[in-house]
């Protein structure tokens, strides 16, 4: 099997899992960070803990910006840093090297196409739960990692190869046709998950207990809006995902929110009621939950300081 250079702009909790399953794999793995995180990562290289792929630590290289063309960028930074983060992926340097955006929400794929080539920018999702707890550290918690790939521009036989790569890494991958229905069918199940679970202040168990009214509203208008966009999930597969998460889980936005740092809320709750409007779709609940979750404004840790992460880790 051939291997490849691929560069991971973010090394968190997503890109140092992915950037260490890849180097752990035998790829040269390139990560684009800030100096301090990049120069730490030089020391000591990632490690990673993880029930499903053992703890182990690989050394990789680390860079602020990319010099040098690679096969794939993986970009695994959050939507509320990704433009000053793009900075560290010049267009002219990247090559004919894929764009793979592991974002949530789907409106990062114009942004994306506008920046660098459109025949090498590829739709895709991740379902993991992983965090970094300190630069180079990652704690892998799920008995999953599962990334979907896609692209109505890039050539299949390309996507083909970087799945058989993840693959080789230890990842589930499928390879799909149609990228609005793999954005959609996440996002489908992230902004109930996201929007629900940060109004309340709780977890999966506080929505499903005291907010099932709204998880039933919130779940079948942002269906509505995804199967008027193109996708084909149902309203009774989301629910049912809802009913079999564990009582205590908690989304990223919510621990962001616990945390202090910026919300995901445009991306999540912002693209729902933006793609809502263009189909002519009514969405109250969604709205309302987006609309107070704005008027909160930032929230601050419990030390009193308000932090954000910064673009590149």
């Amino acid at each position: 099997m051939t291997k490849g250079t691929v560069a991971v702009l973010g090394p968190g909790g997503v890109g140092g899992l992915l950037a260490g399953l890849l180097a752990r794999a035998g790829h040269r793995v390139v990560i684009l960070a800030r100096p301090q995180t990049a120069e730490a990562l030089r020391d000591s290289g990632i490690t990673v803990r993880s029930r499903k792929y053992g703890d182990f630590t690989v050394p990789v290289e680390a860079r602020t910006q990319l010099s040098e063309p690679v096969d794939a960028c993986l970009i695994a930074v959050k939507q509320t840093t990704l433009g000053a983060a793009l900075d560290r992926v010049p267009p002219d340097v990247l090559g004919e090297g894929l764009v793979v955006p592991l974002l949530n929400g789907v409106d990062h794929m114009t942004a994306l196409r506008a920046r660098y080539p459109v025949p090498q920018v590829v739709a895709a999702t991740i379902r993991v739960e992983s965090a970094r707890v300190a630069p180079g550290q990652i704690e892998h918690a799920s008995p999953f990692a599962a990334i979907e790939l896609a692209s109505r521009t890039a050539p299949h036989q390309r996507l083909d190869v970087l799945a058989e790569w993840l693959g080789q890494a230890g990842l589930e991958v499928a390879v799909r046709r149609n990228e609005t229905a793999i954005l959609w069918d996440k996002l489908s199940f992230l902004a109930p998950l996201a929007l629900l679970t940060t109004h309340a202040g709780g977890p999966v168990g506080t929505v499903r207990g005291d907010r099932h009214e709204d998880m039933l509203a919130v779940v079948r208008e942002t269906v509505a809006v995804a199967r008027a966009c193109g996708a084909t999930i149902e309203a009774e597969a989301i629910l049912g995902s809802f009913e079999r998460l564990d009582a205590g889980m908690k989304s990223s936005m919510l621990r962001d929110a616990e945390a202090g740092r910026a919300l995901e809320l445009d991306a999540i709750g912002g693209a729902v009621l933006r793609a809502a409007e263009r189909q002519g779709l009514d969405v109250p609940v969604t709205a309302r939950l987006v609309a107070d979750l704005r008027s909160r404004g930032p929230r601050r840790p419990a030390n009193g300081s308000s932090v954000s992460p910064g673009p590149g880790d």
